[in-house]
């Protein structure tokens, strides 16, 4: 009889272990959502919304044998899931891949799971952002730092201000590629406030275009029109939280051994930024990781032990375009990381923000943008 996989969440990892697993077992996708949203690709989604559509890709082309369940899982125990439907889901193997919840416009809204409602948001916030003179974005990461670069690259002429409590941008990376960054960000006139908060949110809601002032902790005032929050990482193991399966970590986290399955199980994995590893919380490293339970969930079908291990790396790496022109990197190379060239940025992220990886992944060769960035 064949074995059952069952694959809760279909975003990075979890579309790419469906899809690996799709010829050697039935898999069951689930996901409330109709479709898989390349988050990458959100903040330029945002600020050029006759391109949004290539960021979105429905569940319906991912598997060929499989079936996709559009239904919220609300518990899990080592032999099933059960649905908000009330419905339960045997599986034979078990693989937890939902990520995590971001601010909006780095993620959809959580209540809106119809890509027509998510394209709808981006198009109104488009609007709200167009007639905005000064904007103000609060976090310094990379989606702060990617959003202000998709800004400037449609609207040169817009005030654009970061303001972030920590001391310096990307800790951990290479002082050429941080050194890069600040050169880029002071040609596009970019302006930061490192080192402070504010001393309270903006009176009116994110992503809405109103005038306001705000404080910084230095005591500086801000003037802007708009505001849009890029802090504020969620993980989405609620799920978990009666324990039928394995206690949490303190973070919310699920504890995993080096095969990537979960703790005490060999037939239930976890991936991407529900795993408890040092690993960052980022795609690439989520889809490696499914890559590796892919391959052991393949070798235990076939009667084998698994032996494809996860080892982190210490060694960091990034791709961070600031529009279709700019940007900085850090990879890694035989003798260690490496700032990443401009060209290669966007040859690798920035020209496309991965869309054409996705659009074969999905069986979806005519959802190439037409248009890339010079």
């Amino acid at each position: 009889m064949e074995r059952t996989v069952v694959v809760v969440g279909g975003g990075y990892g979890g579309t790419l272990v469906a899809k690996e697993l799709d010829a050697d077992a039935n898999v069951v996708l689930i996901d409330p959502r109709e479709g898989f949203v390349n988050a990458a690709a959100s903040l330029r989604a945002l600020t050029r919304p006759d391109w949004a559509p290539h960021a979105f890709f429905p569940f319906g082309t991912l598997l060929e044998r499989g079936r996709v369940m559009r239904d919220r899982v609300v518990s899990v125990d080592p032999k099933s899931v059960t649905l908000a439907s009330d419905q339960r889901v045997e599986a034979d193997y078990l693989v937890l891949a939902t990520g995590s919840g971001y601010p909006y416009p780095a993620k959809p809204n959580p209540e809106a799971n119809d890509i027509a409602q998510q394209l709808d948001d981006l198009r109104e916030t488009h609007r709200e952002l167009s007639g905005a003179g000064r904007v103000l974005i609060l976090g310094a990461g990379p989606v702060g730092l990617e959003l202000a670069g998709e800004i400037k690259d449609v609207w040169p002429d817009k005030g654009v201000i970061i303001v972030d409590r920590a001391d310096r941008l990307l800790p951990g990376f290479l002082p050429e590629v941080r050194d890069g960054l600040h050169h880029q960000l002071d040609e596009r006139g970019i302006e930061l406030r490192l080192g402070t908060g504010l001393t309270t949110l903006p009176p009116v809601p994110a992503g809405q275009a109103a005038p306001f002032a705000v404080t910084t902790g230095f005591g500086e005032e801000i003037v802007a029109d708009i505001w849009f929050r890029a802090f504020g990482v969620r993980i989405d193991t609620g799920y978990l939280a009666d324990g039928h399966l394995t206690p949490l970590t303190e973070r919310g986290m699920i504890p995993v051994a080096e095969h990537l399955n979960v703790q005490g199980y060999d037939h239930v994995y976890a991936i991407g930024d529900v795993a408890d590893l040092p690993d960052p919380k980022m795609a690439s490293y989520a889809m490696e990781h499914a890559a590796i339970v892919a391959k052991n969930i393949k070798a235990q079908l076939a009667g084998d032990r698994p032996d494809a291990v996860h080892t982190p790396t210490p060694d960091r790496r990034i791709l961070l375009p600031l529009g279709t022109r700019a940007g900085v990197g850090q990879l890694p190379t035989p003798d260690g990381p490496s700032a990443a060239t401009v060209a290669t940025v966007h040859e690798r992220k920035g020209a496309d923000l991965f869309t054409a990886r996705f659009a074969a992944r999905f069986g979806r060769p005519d959802h190439t943008p037409s248009w890339i960035g010079p």
